[in-house]
């Protein structure tokens, strides 16, 4: 009987390529919901996802109106507003749901452009060694040591306060631990004899890195890339919470950082703190476990628990 990998292979390289990466996927699928925090954080992502895509349907941006606010400034949660209201009227349950779509997209974007920057610093430092490797390097190492919050409050300080300069300003602050473990993983694939090889066929820079390290450090970079997600977002929330983001965006940390400027902590309003600081925590949490996960699916010696 003729199997699957044996059509493809009869059909042409091409096909035999997607028929491999098919079976690739479902092997990994295979092993990735044998993990219960794994597949417990990827049910809690698409929650989310999905309310993020629905919100406009669930809630409607004139739930961010100021002046068409439905209720009375910090009513207890109730019947009618579930998680109460905040200083101007407005229902915390829809500036909440409406705040899920930015900080999602903060955290996506910021940790696609971080681990986009770690990942050409990692593979040109570790395929081009000598002095630019070293001088690279000494850069990766340089922001490694300094703070990145103070970084991004410095960018985010000297920059206009839009989303674009939140997004900036963590995607270019977080790059260096991706850049070192990607130099790492690039060091190994170019020890490989294949790579000696290809350098004798006549392969060059650009096709040694592109046709043979990138694919062999994608995995690293997939686990890599929801863990900076989850970071990119306790980070937005923080840089809001100091006031540095966009205050005509709704997000969960400009909701703490209302939140504080009304007083809620000395005064007792639990409804109004809560919920924002709730929902940044699951999210950076559930991020966490699906890196984790993939990570152990990724390098079994990892030995991440189930």
């Amino acid at each position: 009987m003729t199997t699957t990998t044996d059509a493809a292979r009869i059909a042409g390289p091409r096909a035999l390529a997607w028929a491999r990466r098919r079976q690739a996927a479902a092997r990994f699928w295979q092993q990735y919901r044998g993990h219960r925090t794994g597949v417990a954080g990827l049910v809690v992502l698409a929650v989310i996802a999905l309310t993020a895509l629905s919100a406009p349907l669930l809630v409607g941006a004139g739930s961010q109106s100021v002046t068409a606010a439905p209720g009375g400034p910090l009513e207890s949660p109730s019947a009618e507003f579930p998680l109460g209201t905040d200083q101007f009227g407005r229902s915390l349950l829809a500036l909440l749901v409406w705040g899920t779509r930015v900080s999602l997209t903060v955290g996506l974007l910021a940790a696609f452009l971080s681990v986009a920057i770690g990942t050409l610093v990692g593979i040109t430092a570790g395929h081009f060694k000598g002095w630019y490797g070293n001088v690279v390097m000494l850069i990766t190492d340089w922001f490694l040591v300094m703070p990145t919050l103070v970084l991004a409050i410095a960018l985010a300080t000297v920059l206009s306060r839009s989303l674009w300069t939140t997004i900036l300003a963590i995607g270019v602050t977080t790059w260096p631990t991706t850049a070192r473990l990607v130099r790492a993983q690039t060091l190994s694939v170019e020890s490989r004899p294949y790579i000696e090889r290809s350098k004798a066929l006549g392969g060059g820079h650009g096709h040694i890195m592109s046709r043979h390290v990138l694919p062999n450090v994608m995995p690293l970079v997939l686990a890599q890339t929801t863990l900076v997600i989850s970071t990119a977002i306790l980070t937005e929330a923080t840089l809001a919470f100091l006031g540095l983001g966009d205050p005509t965006i709704v997000s969960w940390g400009g909701l703490l950082q209302d939140a504080r400027e009304a007083g809620a902590v000395s005064s007792g309003n639990w409804w109004y703190l809560a919920p924002p600081g709730l929902a940044i925590a699951v999210v950076a949490l559930a991020f966490t476990l699906c890196g984790r996960t993939i990570e152990s699916v990724l390098n079994p010696k990892l030995g991440v628990s189930r």
